[in-house]
């Protein structure tokens, strides 16, 4: 029961992250000027691009896991 719970809670992190990752604008758009924080900009968008690639790969292998036969 834990293990399903963990990857509900997983899934959503995922989903948040991705949403955050706008299509053009960037995550630092959405606070303000995207030309006066241009290193905060490029660190914030490679830490939430790692931050997705490590809950997808959580949520992967939960999912097989989960997969797997329990006795």
């Amino acid at each position: 029961m834990f293990i399903i719970v963990f990857q509900i809670v997983i899934s959503f992190f995922l989903i948040v992250s991705i949403l955050l990752q706008m299509q053009g604008s960037g995550f630092s758009a959405s606070f303000g000027s995207a030309s006066e924080f241009y290193r905060t900009k490029r660190s914030m968008e490679k830490i939430l691009f790692w931050i997705t690639v490590i809950l997808a790969s959580i949520f992967g292998i939960v999912s097989i896991i989960l997969l797997l036969p329990h006795k």
